[in-house]
């Protein structure tokens, strides 16, 4: 077996594969109102050949956790057929999603193996919600969430994003919120991955902010245990159990320990969320490329991987492919 090193000594052990660059949300930091142009059908990975690069991943380069991600991975038709056929390789899966359908899936994903999920909820207030979103869904968002809890995908995780204007002075809702139903908090620094390129630092909210905020009301300490490569930052609530995390991508990051590599719906190997380049394997794989040959590009293509994904340097440039074409 070979492994996913870059040149650092990193070894990537976490997949995140997108399924699809759709999605039925129209976030204001994510993509404009009207959508984006959707990636044609025939440049899409099939669901076996999604499969296949999986079992490469797993039984060729050492992975361990696969999590699927969009777009927004319930609007893919195959997707529970894709988890339980990955599950079935030994691996842990879990999925990223916004919420919408998963009270209609969330047994069936369970059914399929599926070990947990993240929801995206930036706001529990059904005016914000449609102000961030442009769709007036939040009842299915929280009915998603519920369902989730009841299979068994747990724990169950809600990513938010804070946005200047909009939502920053809810953070405290947020977290009393998530606290009451047993769901675990993720707040992310909002970062430069939108399709109109409008991101500022100056406009961010940072995670300094989020937990001065959050400290009116709730009395935090770090948490015990090693971070190692867990992209958030977690800390007790009120000493504990309870917990609340900062992915503070921007302000605080933490490239030198990434575990993660990335796979695109149409079949690219991207090494970090920032990177510039990506590698094909949709080609080699529809050209006949054993899963050894395939394993090989991938590794070739894991040692291209930068230090660190360079916001803070002047000559950094976002990358062409925003959030929902990429894969969380």
């Amino acid at each position: 077996m070979g492994k996913l090193e870059d040149r650092y000594g990193r070894v990537a052990t976490d997949l995140r594969v997108s399924l699809t660059d759709k999605c039925n949300l129209r976030c204001t930091y994510c993509m404009p109102a009207e959508g984006l142009d959707w990636m044609p059908l025939e440049q899409q990975l099939t669901d076996d050949e999604v499969v296949r690069l999986v079992g490469v991943a797993v039984e060729h380069l050492g992975v361990r956790e696969v999590r699927f991600t969009g777009g927004e991975p319930l609007v893919r038709r195959g997707l529970v057929d894709i988890v339980a056929r990955s599950h079935a390789l030994g691996v842990e899966t879990s999925l990223t999603t916004n919420g919408l359908g998963l009270a209609r899936t969330a047994p069936a994903l369970a059914a399929a193996g599926l070990d947990r999920v993240n929801v995206s909820l930036d706001s529990v207030r059904a005016d914000t919600f449609h102000q961030l979103t442009r769709r007036d869904r939040l009842d299915d968002v929280v009915a998603g969430l519920a369902a989730a809890s009841d299979a068994g995908l747990g724990p169950v995780k809600v990513n938010a994003v804070l946005m200047r204007g909009v939502n920053d002075d809810q953070a405290v809702e947020l977290l009393a919120w998530c606290l009451e139903r047993g769901y675990e908090l993720r707040f992310i620094e909002q970062m430069p991955l939108d399709a109109q390129h409008g991101w500022s630092r100056d406009g961010m909210i940072t995670a300094d902010e989020i937990l001065a905020q959050l400290e009116t009301a709730f009395v935090l300490t770090p948490a015990v245990e090693p971070r190692g490569s867990a992209p958030a930052e977690l800390f007790l609530v009120d000493g504990g159990p309870a917990t609340v995390g900062v992915i503070a991508s921007v302000t605080r990051p933490f490239c030198g320990d990434c575990d993660r590599v990335r796979l695109t719906a149409d079949g690219q190997v991207r090494t970090c969320l920032f990177a510039r380049e990506e590698s094909d394997l949709r080609a080699a794989l529809r050209a006949g490329a054993s899963d050894a040959e395939l394993a090989e590009r991938w590794m070739v293509a894991m040692r291209g991987k930068a230090a660190g994904h360079g916001i803070d340097d002047p000559t950094f440039l976002q990358p062409d492919r925003p959030m929902s074409a990429i894969g969380g």
